[in-house]
């Protein structure tokens, strides 16, 4: 059996006083980033205030989307930038910046071969709500996409040596003529760290609760998906030195997630891109459960907070590995009958039943004539034992942040570029306009963490 991986950090005492580029946070984009710098011959670190490496980018599960890939074509899907486009645009209602769309949806399928190229191979494909097209991309193991993701660009960070120091909180960003110089950090002690360009990867502020009371206070009683270290850092390092902040009021509610324990777990959009239904408490189908977050989390809250089930079996649980994991925890109930699991969840027996009997033959002619849902419907639920997870909506995912161009520089109040600083992933407002598709957020981080790390080479140079 391969050795387990383990990420050591760098120790603090290796610390320099100057690099080409500090890269701050150490998620997905920032990792990218980093990556690419070093492959480019820049000399990178990475800051990283928690003592968790990954950010947010370890609890994504369901994959990254990108279209026109080898991938979709060995799937025999024949996909387009252009639909990539048209349905990321209308599921943000519209309202998505459409400079970065453009870059994002044509560049996904570069990131796809990006990582093939590192032997991150994301072969297998599935789907998520909101769109029509299979273009989430994930490792053939089934693995959940964000933890594969970290765990293999820490492998790149460690035999590239790049630097990458926990427990160090970013302060300050350093000012020089207009021109970002550098850092002022917290390391037990304050330290200076001098570079001519900085790129913010530091996520969005979903587990910060003065932003969120500050811009959508009415989300304050609802529970978290994110880990604790959104706090929206960067978005305050880059407040302070006059940069635009877009679309603040914008923040995701993920419909489905397990919350009847201390700690939320969210269940990832492919359970139903495989085949998982909803039910509301007297077990039948109340929405399209692949219609977008923002609409499916508004049929779940119509029901008056009683939350909803998603109902599954063992042909649609092996193709979710997260599953496993979602059962070892204890969120996953299981019945070995449709009767059985009913009677555990407390809904009707005969109304479950029926709810899966007319499921299954809409399936078999591939028509839902209640809520006309077209996707997710490639395996029907007849295989038991069969599961039910409870889920009501949570808080997941910020859309607004600093305002950037398609190169990835930071901007001010007037539209123009801070000279040196960078931003990439979930740090950054309007890719998504007012609802984020899934399967999106791991394809930012990649897609404009590559061009973060190249887009410094470039300002250097």
């Amino acid at each position: 059996m391969a050795e387990k991986f383990v990420f050591e950090p760098t120790k603090i005492e290796q610390l320099k006083d100057h690099y080409d580029v500090i890269i701050i946070g150490s998620g997905g984009a920032g990792l990218t980033a980093a990556i690419q710098a070093h492959e480019l011959g820049l000399s990178p670190v990475i800051l990283e205030k928690m003592d968790k490496l990954g950010g947010n980018t370890t609890r994504a599960s369901s994959g990254m989307n990108a279209a026109e890939t080898s991938v979709q074509l060995d799937h025999k899907i024949v996909d387009s930038f252009e639909e990539f486009y048209n349905e990321t645009y209308v599921g943000g209602g519209k309202q998505n910046n459409t400079e970065l769309l453009k870059f994002f949806t044509e560049h996904g399928a570069l990131a796809i071969d990006w990582l093939a190229q590192h032997d991150i191979k994301l072969d297998d494909i599935t789907i998520t709500g909101g769109m029509k097209t299979m273009r989430t991309h994930r490792p053939s193991t089934l693995a959940p996409i964000g933890g594969y993701l970290v765990t293999e660009l820490l492998k790149w960070i460690a035999k590239d040596e790049i630097p990458l120091f926990d427990n160090i909180k970013v302060t300050d960003l350093l000012l020089e003529d207009g021109h970002i110089a550098g850092v002022k950090a917290d390391a037990a002690n304050e330290v200076q760290i001098k570079a001519p360009s900085v790129i913010l990867a530091t996520g969005g502020f979903g587990a910060g609760k003065d932003l969120l009371a500050k811009y959508r206070s009415d989300l304050l009683n609802l529970r978290t998906t994110n880990q604790p270290g959104a706090t929206g850092d960067g978005l305050k390092l880059a407040e302070k030195v006059g940069a635009k902040l877009v679309d603040m009021d914008q923040v995701q509610v993920h419909p489905t997630v397990q919350q009847d324990t201390p700690h939320a777990f969210l269940i990832g959009e492919a359970v139903r891109g495989e085949g998982a239904i909803l039910v509301n408490n007297a077990g039948q189908r109340f929405v399209n459960e692949l219609d977008t977050r923002k609409n499916v989390t508004k049929a779940i809250d119509d029901l008056g907070g009683t939350g909803a089930y998603l109902i599954l079996d063992r042909d649609i649980r092996n193709r979710v590995k997260a599953i496993e994991f979602y059962d070892h925890v204890g969120l996953v109930t299981t019945g070995q009958t449709i009767a059985e699991l009913a009677a555990e969840i407390n809904v009707n027996a005969d109304k479950l039943e029926q709810t899966i009997s007319k499921w299954n033959q809409a399936v078999k002619n591939h028509n839902d004539t209640d809520f006309g849902r077209t996707t997710g419907m490639e395996r029907d639920i007849s295989d038991g034992p069969f599961y039910a997870i409870h889920i009501a909506p949570a808080v997941h995912y910020t859309m607004g942040g600093v305002a950037i161009n398609h190169q990835t520089q930071v901007l001010n109040e007037a539209g123009k570029a801070i000279a040196g600083l960078f931003a990439a992933g979930e740090v950054v407002g309007g890719l998504h306009g007012n609802n984020r598709i899934g399967g999106n957020s791991i394809a930012e981080t990649v897609v404009f963490g590559r061009q973060a790390g190249q887009q410094v080479f470039k300002y250097l140079s």
